[in-house]
């Protein structure tokens, strides 16, 4: 059963919309610049606005 329980954590990890979403979640935790602590994505620096709009575009891409 854990075969079956990792294949499906590396299947979802796989997904363009959890990539992206760490990608800007990691990129919240360490800017420098001015996104690290903004209750907004949009508040933030130009990175970080666009690796939430790159989250947003594959998360609307993943419903579809």
């Amino acid at each position: 059963m854990s075969g079956d329980h990792a294949e499906a954590a590396a299947q979802r990890a796989d997904l363009p919309m959890l990539r992206t979403y760490r990608l800007w979640f990691e990129h919240t935790r360490t800017c420098a610049d001015g996104c690290k602590g903004l209750p907004k994505a949009q508040d933030g620096w130009a990175m970080g606005r666009e690796l939430w709009g790159a989250y947003r575009l594959a998360r609307i891409e993943g419903t579809s």
